[in-house]
């Protein structure tokens, strides 16, 4: 079975993470945060891939290839002119001659995806959306079906007075190649606010499956962050180790050296080159990524540093993302939110 992966958005809201790069690539502790997409696809048996590319495409393909490595087999079509969720979907329609499932390519994710399919497959249906259950639906799409699962009714981001139902669309769908005859060519065109609705009212067999476990996107700096602390505490049934278990909730990769008097709380990430020198207090959860150098007595606290970034001597760092090749100067002092971009000094 084959899976559409929708990987063109350019992730303005999580600026200035994706100046130099696509949502899609956004370093989630140890990898991108598509490829960790790409992990669960092949754990459910997933073996073909269609990705829809149009913001930094390059960099995209470049990293995935053709998949061969990883026993997959991946194909690309990128879009001239940004065409929405559905359009870009669309696009791709010369490859998707059977059941296909439709994932972001920022999602983070640790649905069961064949229950998923085993369900629209059992229902008859043309689309199925797979629905979350969350505590504050106001900001998604809220999804109302009945007891059969079939969907009775949508209401885009509902005030608290229209909120009858906590069930919201993931951005995740099975669906069956005759859908495609419902978007327009060349156009751009959304599930959520063209496409669903649209099957709806033409009385289209369309059904929402209720998942359990972990989901959330990365659209802002905040859910980033905490997709990042979920997956190092566990909250995220991640398919693949995400290094050496080396201690109480400590993961490393290759070549990593610790200073003797260090002081390393978990639960943390450090990649491969990285150096951690004398006196440092690190406290979870935290990432601290590939060749990055955190100097003498500095301390940083549930902060994300990316790699080949310098911490330098006495620096603080407390809640803060520092991007790649940045360097932090001794004794400064970085708090809740704030956010440095790449090659920065």
């Amino acid at each position: 079975m084959k899976a559409v992966v929708m990987a063109g958005g350019t992730g303005s809201r999580l600026r200035p993470l994706t100046v130099a790069r696509p949502k899609p690539m956004v370093p989630l502790v140890n990898k991108p945060v598509m490829a960790h997409i790409r992990d669960l696809l092949l754990h459910h048996g997933f073996r073909e891939m269609v990705v829809t590319l149009q913001y930094m495409a390059d960099l995209i393909q470049d990293y995935f290839g053709d998949g061969s490595e990883r026993g997959m087999d991946i194909r690309y079509v990128i879009e001239e002119i940004p065409l929405g969720t559905a359009g870009s979907v669309k696009n791709a329609e010369k490859f998707l001659d059977d059941t296909f499932l439709v994932v972001s390519g920022d999602a983070v994710t640790d649905f069961d995806l064949q229950a998923i399919v085993d369900f629209h497959t059992r229902c008859g249906a043309m689309a199925t959306q797979v629905l979350y259950r969350v505590p504050n639906p106001l900001d998604y799409g809220v999804v109302i079906i009945d007891d059969e699962g079939r969907i009775q009714q949508f209401l885009e981001k509902p005030s608290w007075g229209e909120v009858i139902s906590d069930t919201v669309n993931t951005g995740i769908y099975v669906l069956e190649p005759e859908v495609l005859d419902y978007i327009p060519d060349g156009e751009p065109y959304d599930f959520s606010q063209d496409l669903f609705p649209r099957l709806l009212k033409a009385g289209a067999p369309i059904y929402g499956y209720v998942a359990e476990g972990y989901w959330t996107d990365v659209g802002t700096i905040q859910e980033y962050m905490r997709a990042s602390f979920d997956i190092l505490e566990g909250r995220v049934k991640i398919t693949e180790e995400i290094g050496r278990l080396v201690g109480a909730s400590i993961w490393t990769e290759d070549d990593v050296e610790i200073a003797p008097d260090a002081q390393l709380y978990g639960p943390l990430f450090l990649g491969e080159d990285v150096k951690i020198k004398g006196g440092v207090i690190i406290r979870g959860p935290a990432v601290i990524r590939n060749s990055t150098v955190v100097d003498n007595w500095a301390h940083l606290d549930r902060s994300i540093v990316w790699r080949n970034a310098y911490i330098g001597e006495g620096a603080e760092i407390r809640g803060a993302i520092i991007c790649r090749q940045v360097n932090i100067k001794s004794k400064a002092v970085l708090f809740e939110g704030v956010v440095v971009g790449d090659n920065s000094v």
